[in-house]
């Protein structure tokens, strides 16, 4: 039995243990992955044996190169960074240069900003505007005169949108590349929607005033005109990222190109659609906030006068009146929107 112990002591258990040796070996005490047959290694482990061997074994003279090489190239963008921002200095004086900025100026005279700003939340009486808030809002209180402008403001911008909007969606299929296969038409619908865009809905505006007279009417035109040109070269982005495999399934069946657009391409922007034109919306009512000022309706005709006689109390309150209106719009409209695209990423 002491054969058999750990010590294999004997003729007998010297015989065993080579027994045992021969038919039993010791694992290796770093063993080699196997892949395939049992003790041999893989082809990635070899590789990695080397590499890290080759990365211990880096001579010195290589260490000192590649830090070298670290070095300049950090260097070189440091300064391609220490370029730019010079660039952008000298960019920006030359701005203020050919801009007549005259910094001694503004600062002489800031003070005759902030005495104005100051001034709006005075009553003529003195008193601070919110100690008599009746008097403050007297054109809604009292002549009921700044809600009535405020909604007529509401309805260019409304107005201006959805004929835009319209417009915009007749074009965008057009200009679209994925969709219009004839380069001209594309090339023609792009350049319209750039033009309408291209200029400022002011500047439409006063040419609209000199063609039709003050009111509402030319500041929806020029609403109208701008937002046809800006929703339509986003809705034509939107056209060209939809899935064609429904569009070729139809062109297929010899179905026309606007069977196509119906059927194919329109299922799949309408949401998008109507995200954007109520984006639109939003900044419409803004805009339309301002085309009082060249005579185009609104309540920013109203907010022009009170600014020309320094009704200061009034511009403060007229002003408070359009941003609580933007607000309240861009709320609502925000939640529509996201609606909208929950909607959309559910189907």
């Amino acid at each position: 039995m002491r054969g058999q112990g750990i010590g294999f002591k004997g003729p007998a258990a010297r015989g065993k243990r080579r027994y045992v040796e021969a038919n039993h070996p010791a694992p290796h005490p770093n063993p080699l992955p196997a892949s395939g047959e049992r003790g041999t290694p893989t082809l990635q482990h070899l590789r990695d044996v080397r590499m890290t061997s080759a990365i211990v074994r880096l001579p010195q003279q290589q260490a000192e190169a590649l830090a070298r090489a670290y070095r300049r190239a950090t260097a070189a963008r440091r300064n391609r960074s220490l370029v730019g921002f010079v660039v952008l200095a000298v960019c920006i004086v030359a701005a203020g240069h050919y801009g007549e900025v005259d910094f001694v100026k503004f600062f002489s005279h800031i003070d005759n900003f902030t005495n104005y700003i100051g001034r709006l939340f005075f009553l003529d009486s003195g008193a601070f505007v919110f100690s008599d808030p009746a008097e403050w809002f007297w054109g809604i209180t009292q002549k009921n005169k700044w809600l009535p402008l405020l909604g007529e403001t509401l309805m260019i911008a409304y107005l201006g949108t959805l004929i835009g909007a319209i417009g915009a969606f007749a074009w965008s299929f057009l200009a679209a590349a994925n969709l219009m296969r004839n380069p001209w038409l594309r090339v023609f619908a792009k350049r319209f929607l750039e033009i309408c865009r291209a200029v400022p809905e002011l500047v439409y505006a006063m040419v609209f005033v000199v063609a039709f007279g003050l009111g509402p009417l030319p500041g929806i035109l020029a609403l109208a005109i701008h937002s046809t040109g800006a929703l339509g070269k986003l809705f034509a982005e939107v056209v060209e990222n939809i899935d064609m495999k429904p569009v070729e399934g139809l062109r297929s069946t010899g179905a026309s190109w606007l069977q196509t657009v119906r059927f194919a391409a329109v299922p799949q922007v309408l949401s998008n659609f109507a995200s954007y034109t109520l984006l639109r919306f939003e900044i419409n009512v803004r805009e339309a906030g301002i085309m009082g000022f060249v005579g185009a309706g609104g309540i920013g005709q109203e907010l022009l006068i009170d600014v020309r006689k320094f009704y200061y109390s009034d511009v403060s309150a007229v002003l408070l009146l359009i941003i609580a209106t933007v607000v309240v719009i861009d709320l609502v409209t925000e939640r529509i929107r996201h609606a909208l695209i929950g909607a959309e990423a559910r189907r």
